[in-house]
């Protein structure tokens, strides 16, 4: 049984230094061979790619823009009149990737955010006219997608904290959108951060839709701290089941360290350690 592999999220971790090229070199001093980002559209793509190459680190998973920030916006998958955006923005997202991961040597992920329910309409009076622009726009990005070898991948997050007007909030819900697009390389986006707030139930969950989930994200629930931190979930026991059920994708360590990012990595070093 293979171990697990684990990326670090440079959105979130190792946020002491400003740039996401200096995160990179951080990662990789700090045992990570493998980072992701949730956008790099604001950063010095030359640099990164120094970093990239200097360090042997892969990038392995981008957000697809999130829109107007300012307005509001998440993502715009779902999003009602907002179809030629969503193209320029996995054009962006592909651009920037091919820059620093040189496509098609690497392999990475794309999540393409859905977006958030527009302010001031009725989240049920607009579900299946936002599910079937999703579906449309996920149809288009599969199809470029497949040309460069790469996943798309569609992430829920929760409504009851972090993002009450969000379209994909459960994986109930994620899977039901991807049986009715029938795309193999449009897959699910686990974090299990969002998953425990939203159904709980993780251990069936995991089991019932492991063969559409392409990549997993990490945190504690509820304060959305270190995986070992005090909280609801036992990582050791969902580890455990990861590899009970040979996962071979990357777990994101999408979290807010309590302290300094290096000082709280002993439970991955504690992982690395017993899984050489």
């Amino acid at each position: 049984m293979a171990p697990l592999k684990f990326c670090a999220n440079i959105s979130w971790l190792f946020t002491e230094l400003p740039d996401l090229s200096q995160r990179i070199y951080a990662a990789a001093s700090a045992g990570f061979q493998a980072v992701e980002a949730a956008w790099l559209y604001d950063t010095d793509l030359q640099e990164l790619q120094r970093a990239r190459e200097a360090t042997g680190v892969e990038v392995v998973l981008i957000n697809t823009p999130p829109g107007d920030v300012n307005a509001g916006e998440l993502g715009l998958g779902a999003v009602p009149g907002r179809e030629a955006e969503f193209r320029q923005g996995l054009d962006q997202a592909l651009n920037s990737g091919s820059s620093v991961l040189s496509f098609p040597c690497y392999i990475i992920r794309i999540h393409l955010m859905a977006g958030r329910v527009p302010v001031g309409t009725n989240r049920m009076a607009v579900a299946k006219e936002m599910e079937a622009i999703f579906i449309h726009n996920l149809n288009y990005a599969a199809d470029i997608l497949s040309k460069e070898g790469i996943t798309g991948l569609i992430e829920p997050i929760n409504t009851r904290i972090t993002d009450p007007r969000y379209f994909l909030d459960s994986p109930h819900q994620a899977a039901g959108i991807l049986e009715k697009l029938g795309k193999p390389n449009i897959k699910l986006q686990m974090d299990i951060f969002h998953w425990q707030i939203m159904d709980g139930n993780l251990t069936k969950n995991i089991h019932k839709y492991f063969h559409i989930i392409g990549h997993v994200q990490i945190a504690q629930v509820p304060g959305r701290n270190e995986p070992d931190s005090a909280g609801e979930l036992n990582y050791n026991f969902l580890f455990n089941t990861l590899e009970n059920h040979d996962y071979q994708g990357y777990i994101g360590c999408e979290y807010k360290p309590l302290g300094n990012t290096t000082d709280g990595l002993g439970w991955i070093k504690d992982y690395w350690t017993h899984n050489k």
